[in-house]
């Protein structure tokens, strides 16, 4: 994401002369530019899971004992009681902690390479470039 704010005179003189774009540069700043979207959709992604699972655990908490709840398992619905269903969705719930660890792993590794490539990227352009993350 390479965006350019306005520079003021003073700026544009100890700037000096602006750098040419090479295209290893263009190719650091694409790079960039997907793992900043791949940060945000991992993001995204571990917010949704969470909200549904509180979700559905407060809704399985309102309902009462004598109730059947859908409760779908691969493609299909299957009518549980209550407390079958909740310790379904605990089994359910380790899975996804598993899952949301792994995905925190890659989102971890995706920034510290955003990291990398900012520092790379301010090193030759300076205050020219505007990487926002």
């Amino acid at each position: 994401m390479l965006s350019r704010r306005m520079l003021s005179h003073e700026e544009e003189a100890q700037i000096g002369e602006e750098k040419e774009v090479r295209r290893e540069d263009q190719e650091k700043i694409n790079r960039f530019s997907r793992l900043h979207s791949r940060e945000k959709g991992l993001e995204e992604q571990l917010k949704k899971e969470k909200e549904d699972l509180e979700e559905i655990s407060t809704e399985l908490e309102l309902a009462d004992e004598d109730d059947k709840v859908p409760y779908k398992i691969g493609d299909s619905f299957f009518s549980l009681s209550v407390s079958q269903a909740q310790d379904l969705l605990s089994s359910t719930v380790e899975k996804i902690d598993g899952e949301v660890s792994s995905l925190h792993d890659r989102l971890s590794e995706l920034r510290d390479e955003m990291q990398e490539l900012k520092a790379a990227l301010y090193g030759r352009f300076g205050r020219s470039i505007n990487l926002e993350a």
